[in-house]
Order: structure tokens, then C-alpha cells, then sequence
């Protein structure tokens, strides 16, 4: 029974391949690659692939890459809406096959006598010459480890992917065989062999622990230790990703998401509707101590959140969700539950950070930064670096902006990325050491200060003398601003003081002395609030507090004239001097009164500056009297 003819035309099919959503096929025509939507009416996509036939295509679900191979002893990368990644040189003979393997980040090219491993930024791994013919299809095995390929002499040749290589601080693990690691410490040079019962199919090397899934268990290492793995069964034997917190581990099979300890305990299994884990990869979950973060594949604007304990969605069950498409996100590593933020970058390149707590109010997205290609939190402490357009670099304290969005470019480190070349890609950021690939393959190390990890380290444990005397010694502006928005957000404002007068802010140096002299706590914390932008906040502790004129003059002060007269009017006080600011206001001005609000509360009523002088004398003591009445005595009661 046919069904329907979705495409008809002059020159011969040689290979068709579905989008990854099963919305779209990809076929072959001539020297053209066509992308056709099954919804009828929907714009096809064509373009010029190959500078001869094109014999063979592969789409892959997880990364949303596609390959082809041509004629033209080519194959080429392409991104889904048809722009070129990468291109090879040619080959001596046409390019026959190319097959991506399930995970999508290796995929395997095939030609006369010809078998290629390549990453799927298309630099080659391996290159192996057996005796075949021509291999007209290759095929991966489900696990991604090994590959079988048709060839042109009627033989079937299978290969199995060795020597992947995974490195932590002094430690590199290799896959010499399929069944057996070679673990080196490079500092004395002491090699261990680690041999397993079945295949190896994923691994995983950080926060000192190695993870290895089998096609049938889990082991888990100690690099303290290499003698005595804890090994457990798993469900599925399939394991696609492994990602790695400090306190536990993540596993990704065909049927579920798992969070193990590294004890072996099972913690949870997070649940969202639509859940698809084949598609899932390192840039779409994120882990950390207490948070695992998903994006959505049905809707790209979405994150899942959840609580790493319990598998259930985190604070009130709110999404995040974003006005663009998420291309990758990050959850930072260090610090507190509350504090926790998570890094995405979107479909237009910016970073964006914002809070993972979702309780009630909306939490704001902020963009950190444009033109982002690749991002990495830092596992010691909340450091955040990115390739951005044609520079390095490195946020020492994304929360500034949170608190003083004026001083977030003094926060920062950059450098010139060009000697990375095109599309560079983070792989990691252990302590100090960035870790960079670059297009051709080969690795960049980088070091970047040591010093704000060690600030954060005193910021984390309270120790703001010796905050201080560390920018003193180092002499840097950056460090100084770092410690200024960390003083800010932990409200010391002594050491704020320091910090913003050694980077020359004036303003903000005067504005944090008159806090200093406020006369209740309520309106020393309303003031902070405002200092890092916080109006509503800031105003909502006023009131909470009791402290309704307060609340007022912190309205007038920044020219909220509808909202200073709505509190007036709401809480019936003030209304005389709220209207007398605003006439003073449009005097200076020249102005005459347009408000329709106003006009109609300032007829008939004169303006008495003295009783309204005295009225805000009055307030101001009252608030003294409360404060000096709620701070508990100092006299000590002798008991007998």
C-alpha cells in the first residue's frame, strides 16, 4: 500500500535520511541536498552540497547535524538549516558511506579500502586501510562502541572504537581494548590496568572518580584507590551519557534518567512528560550537588528543573523558560542551594544567567554576555568562562550582576582567542586550567588566575580581613571589584566600603556611609536592597517594617511619583507631603502639573513646608525610638 509520494524527480534518490523530530526527510538530488517538512505547504530547503553525485547521507537526533558524502571524494558537515561546519580534503576515491554513531559525537566515513573515524566537528581520529572494496554502508551498533560496514567485495567488516582518552588533574585513562583501561598518573608515572567482565561502552573522569559503564554494570573508582571498584547491575545496558557532581553521578540510558551516589546508592529518577533520552547530551542536562537541570525537546525555550535528592521539579514546579531557543545550558558547581544559578547560551548566541530557585516571583534572566559560542563552570568555585566572538573569557563573579551591574565589566578577564581558531569548544575547567579543543583537534591548555578562587574561598567561609588583605597583595582591579559585588550580595558593608573606594567609585563609597548612619535595621536592609536595584524589594521590607513614610521618600527620592502617591493614599498619611515634593519638583522645573491623580488630590490644599518638616522629624524619631526599643539591653541581671 502506498502511501503517499513525497518527492519525485529527474535524477536518482541515492540516500534519504528523517530529521530528528520525524518531521522532516532529507534526500538526495544530484549535486543538491533537499530537506522537505511531511506537513504539506511547508517552504523546502535546497542547496548545493557537493561538486559531484551525492551518494550518501545521515542525520543525527541528538546534535541535529548532517553528513554527506559526494563524488567529489568529499564529506561534509551541515548544520540543519544547510550552513557548511566542516569540509574534508579529498580523498582518492569517492566517498561511499558516512554513518553518524547514536550519541553524535563520533560519526564513521567509508571509501575504497577506505574506513575513517572522525569527531563530529569533522576532524579524523583514526584512519584504517582494510583490504574491502569499496564500504557502501555503515551501520553502528546501539551502544555506539563498535561498527559494521557492506563491502564492495561482498565481505562485512566490523570495528570497535579503542583508545578513547579521558583526563583529570594528574590522572589520563585510556581504552586500549574493549574490555580493558590503562590508568597513568603522570606525576610518578605509575600505570594500573583495569580489566572488566564485558565491553566497555561510556566513561566518565572528574571530581577524583571514574565512572565506567559495561553493556551490563556500572563501576565506579576512586582515583585514590584503582584496586576495589564498586560495581552495581544496571537496568539497560545502553548507557548514553554520564555527567559528574561532586557528591554523585548521572546515567543515561534508553530508559530513564538515573542519579546514583558514588557509594553505588540509587537517588533518584526524574520524570518529565515527553521524556526522550535518546536525544539527551552534555549540553541539554546539567548536574550539580543538588540540582539537575533538562532542556525541554518539545519546546526549546524550556528547562526542567529538578531536585538532584528526589527527582521531583524544584521550588514550586515552575519551568524556566526563556524567549528564544536554548542551545546549551550549565548549572554552576560551588555554594549554596539558594544561590544556585544556572548559565544557558540561546539561539542567538547570548549568555544568560538566572536563578534556579523558583518560589513565587518571576526570577529574571540576565544577559552576561554576546556572541557566546561555548561555556564552562569552574568545579572549584563559581567561575564562569566562554569563547566569545574573538575572545576568552572568564566572568570571576557572574552574581555581579545581580548586584552591581555598573562594575560587571571590571570583573572581568579576556584575552584574544584567535590562535584557537574557528569554533573552538570548551572541554573543561578543572581549578585554574582551561581546557580548549580546537577545529583541528588538537588541545589548548590555559591558565587563568589563581587568585579569585581564593577569594571566593575566603568570601564562602566569612573571612573579609583576609578578602582584603589578598587584593592588597595582588594589587588588581579585578579583585577588588570581585570583592566589592561579594560584599555587596553578603551585605558587609565595611569591607563594601574598602573594596568600591580602592576602584575609585566614589558615589557608591558616600551612598554606603549614609547607610551606615540610618537609624533602624529595616531601612539599613531597604537601602542595600536599592543599592543592587531592588525597589520593590526594598520597598516591601519599608512597609513590612511598618515603616510607611519611609517607604514613601524612597519613592519621591527616585521620582516614582504615581507610586508614592498610591502608597500615600493607600496607607491615608503623607498625602500633603508627597504633594509638596512634586510641587517643588515641577517649580524647579518650570513645569505645570498634568496629572490627573495629582490635580485632583492638590485642590484646595496649601502647601505648609514647616508642618510638613516637622511631620518628617516626627517620623525619623519615631524610628529611632523603635529601633533603640527592639535592640535587646545591655544591662546583665545577677541571679541568685
Amino acid at each position: 500500500m502506498l502511501r503517499s509520494t513525497l518527492a519525485q524527480q529527474g535524477t536518482p534518490v541515492y540516500s534519504v535520511a528523517w530529521g530528528p523530530d520525524s518531521e522532516k526527510v532529507l534526500y538526495t538530488a544530484g549535486k543538491q541536498l533537499i530537506i522537505k517538512p511531511l506537513q504539506p505547504n511547508a517552504k523546502v530547503l535546497q542547496w548545493k552540497a557537493h561538486d559531484g553525485i551525492i551518494l550518501k547521507v545521515d542525520w543525527n537526533s541528538v546534535n541535529d547535524l548532517i553528513l554527506s558524502a559526494g563524488e567529489d571524494c568529499k564529506y561534509k558537515v551541515w548544520d540543519s538549516y544547510g550552513r557548511p561546519l566542516y569540509s574534508s580534503q579529498p580523498h582518492e576515491h569517492p566517498i561511499t558511506s558516512v554513518a553518524w554513531a547514536p550519541d553524535g559525537e563520533l560519526f564513521a566515513v567509508g571509501s575504497f579500502h577506505t574506513l575513517r573515524l572522525c569527531d563530529k566537528t569533522g576532524w579524523s581520529y583514526a584512519l584504517e586501510k582494510p583490504n574491502t572494496g569499496s564500504i557502501f554502508n555503515i551501520t553502528w551498533s546501539i551502544d555506539g562502541t563498535q561498527i559494521a560496514g557492506a563491502c564492495g567485495n561482498g565481505h562485512v567488516v566490523f570495528a570497535h572504537v579503542v583508545e578513547q582518552r579521558w583526563e583529570w588533574k594528574d590522572f589520563q585513562v585510556t581504552l586500549t581494548k574493549r574490555r580493558t583501561m590503562q590508568v597513568r598518573n603522570v606525576l610518578n608515572d605509575a600505570v594500573d590496568l583495569l580489566e572488566f567482565r564485558d565491553r566497555v561502552i561510556k566513561a566518565s573522569l572528574n571530581y577524583a572518580h571514574l565512572v565506567v559503564s559495561t553493556s551490563l554494570q556500572c563501576y565506579v573508582f576512586s582515583t585514590k584507590n584503582w584496586n576495589t571498584p564498586l560495581i552495581f547491575d544496571l537496568k539497560e545496558g545502553t548507557v548514553s551519557l554520564i555527567l559528574q557532581a561532586e557528591r554523585h553521578f548521572l546515567l543515561v540510558d534508553g530508559g530513564g534518567i538515573y542519579l546514583y551516589s558514588y557509594d553505588g546508592r540509587f537517588l533518584s529518577s526524574p520524570k518529565f512528560p515527553g521524556m526522550r533520552t535518546d536525544i539527551l547530551n552534555a549540553q541539554t542536562v546539567s548536574l550539580s550537588n543538588d540540582t539537575i537541570a533538562i532542556k525541554d525537546k518539545a519546546d526549546e525555550k524550556v528547562i526542567f528543573l529538578f531536585e538532584a535528592s528526589t527527582g521531583k521539579p524544584l521550588g514550586d514546579g515552575k519551568l524556566l523558560s526563556h524567549k528564544n531557543e536554548i542551545l546549551e545550558i550549565a548549572l554552576d558547581q560551588k555554594g549554596l542551594t539558594n544561590d544556585r544559578k544556572i548559565a544557558f547560551i540561546d539561539k542567538n548566541r547570548d549568555l544568560c544567567i538566572t536563578s534556579v530557585k523558583r518560589f513565587g516571583k518571576e526570577e529574571q534572566i540576565i544577559k552576561l554576555g554576546t556572541m557566546v559560542h561555548t561555556l564552562a563552570w569552574s568545579d572549584t568555585c563559581n567561575i564562569l568562562c566562554g569563547l566569545q566572538d574573538t575572545r576568552f573569557t572568564v566572568w570571576y563573579y557572574p552574581n555581579t550582576v545581580y548586584v552591581d551591574r555598573d562594575i560587571l565589566p571590571k570583573t572581568l578577564y579576556e584575552r584574544d582567542a584567535s590562535e584557537f581558531s574557528k569554533n573552538p569548544h570548551i572541554v573543561s575547567f578543572v581549578g585554574n586550567q582551561v581546557t580548549i579543543r580546537r577545529a583541528d583537534g588538537s588541545l589548548i591548555h590555559i591558565s587563568i588566575s589563581p587568585y579569585p578562587a581564593i577569594l571566593h574561598e575566603y568570601v564562602s567561609s566569612s573571612k573579609w580581613e583576609d578578602a582584603v588583605r589578598l587584593c592588597r597583595f595582588v594589587k588588581e582591579q579585578t579583585m577588588w571589584a570581585c570583592l566589592a559585588a561579594m560584599a555587596v550580595a553578603n551585605r558587609d558593608m565595611t569591607t563594601a566600603e574598602i573594596a568600591y573606594a580602592a576602584i575609585g567609585e566614589i558615589d557608591k563609597v558616600q551612598y554606603i556611609n549614609s547607610i551606615k548612619n540610618l537609624p533602624s535595621k529595616e531601612s539599613k536592609m531597604a537601602h542595600i536592597l536599592m543599592f543592587s536595584g531592588n525597589i520593590q524589594e526594598a520597598e516591601m521590607v519599608l512597609l513590612q517594617a511598618g515603616l510607611v513614610y519611609q517607604a514613601i521618600q524612597i519613592n519621591i527620592n527616585l521620582y516614582n511619583w504615581e507610586r508614592a502617591l498610591e502608597l500615600a493614599v493607600k496607607y491615608k498619611t503623607h498625602v500633603d507631603t508627597v504633594l509638596a515634593y512634586r510641587q517643588k519638583f515641577l517649580e524647579t522645573f518650570g513645569k505645570q502639573e498634568t496629572n490627573k491623580r495629582y490635580l485632583q488630590y492638590a485642590e484646595g490644599l496649601e502647601i505648609d513646608w514647616e508642618k510638613i518638616k516637622a511631620k518628617i522629624e516626627m517620623e525619623i524619631t519615631k524610628e529611632r525610638e523603635r529601633s533603640s526599643s527592639s535592640q535587646p539591653s545591655k544591662n546583665i541581671g545577677l541571679m541568685h
